[in-house]
């Protein structure tokens, strides 16, 4: 089964693609390797959670927030390749989580991101991955996700 029939089945509707916040483009492609900017939890132009795990959200908000950004990885993906069946492996994942204090639980809300995309692209096609605990994101969101993609030619 290809990418974009595993996303019917799985009965997952891509938002529209997230427009830049600053001066930048959202996906640059160099040989094989597709980098996308840091992908935010928004909708329209706007952010959809506003602040850190720990203080004014939970984990559970966290996990949403994640789950919403990696939504918007695949929009833009897709957008930019014209399929997701072009995405051949998630080759990284970073993940920063916007913390407060003695928050641990980092893991816990990049997980939703990872699980999404082991659902849409295999489990065979896993990123390695990098987890940061930060004080502040763009727009107060508490997730922000980089993502490389490799791609077929």
């Amino acid at each position: 089964m290809n990418t974009e029939q595993r996303l019917k089945e799985l009965r997952i509707k891509l938002p529209t693609p997230p427009e830049p916040f600053g001066a930048y483009v959202e996906a640059v492609q160099t040989g094989n390797l597709l980098f996308l900017s840091g992908m935010l939890p928004t909708e329209g132009h706007a952010a959809k959670f506003v602040g850190r795990v720990g203080a004014e959200l939970d984990v559970e908000a966290g996990r949403e927030a994640a789950h919403l950004a990696a939504l918007n990885v695949l929009a833009v993906a897709r957008k930019y390749l014209g399929s997701l069946d072009k995405v051949k492996r998630v080759v990284r994942l970073g993940v920063s989580v916007a913390t407060s204090g003695d928050v641990r639980d980092q893991p816990k809300v990049a997980d939703a991101a990872s699980e999404l995309l082991q659902n849409v692209f295999g489990k065979d096609k896993s990123p390695c991955r990098l987890v940061y605990g930060v004080a502040s994101l763009p727009l107060g969101t508490p997730v922000e996700l980089e993502v490389i993609f490799e791609v077929a030619q």
